[in-house]
């Protein structure tokens, strides 16, 4: 059986944070949706799963149209079955994380990040699937002291840290 590979390169402003993984039913959608707005109410965000067997329909839900359509517009370039993409904004994923790792229908959570993110895909005669992600850039050395103060404050400064 022959395997092509491809890096699909997700698409989204720099700004906005996205959580990429794989589920297995189509409840997913509502799961989601449901959690995030009962967590953080502010938050905005945009859904897309990807169906695996029956129609094998991208399903879009959220609470703002613009990030939305980001959303299902990177789930169209991966062409994974069994996988979401979540695009947030007003959100960081540390306040929805473990509720989404937790949601009974959710396998697998491969990213969350605002980093510039690459999807590695595998492609078989029987479809697609997600292999893992390239997440920002590659070390440039170690923090030192300096480093250390800036990543202390900037925890303190966006409230999550004392």
């Amino acid at each position: 059986m022959e395997i092509k590979f491809e890096a699909v390169k997700i698409d989204k402003p720099e700004e906005l944070n996205v959580i990429i993984g794989q589920t297995h039913f189509i409840k997913t959608v509502e799961d989601i949706y449901e959690l995030i707005v009962s967590s953080v109410p502010n938050a905005k965000f945009g859904l897309a799963f990807c169906e695996a067997s029956g129609k094998c329909l991208i399903r879009a839900e959220g609470n703002d149209e613009a990030l939305k359509k980001i959303a299902v517009g990177n789930a169209q370039a991966i062409g994974c079955g069994h996988s979401f993409l979540l695009i947030l904004k007003d959100v960081y994923p540390i306040n929805i994380l473990n509720q989404l790792k937790n949601l009974s229908e959710v396998c697998n959570i491969f990213c969350a990040t605002a980093n510039p993110l690459e999807v590695i895909v595998a492609q078989t005669q029987s479809g697609r699937g997600i292999m893992g992600v390239i997440d920002g850039s590659s070390p440039k050395g170690i923090e030192g002291s300096e480093d250390i103060k800036w990543r202390k404050d900037l925890l303190r400064k966006i409230g999550y840290k004392l």
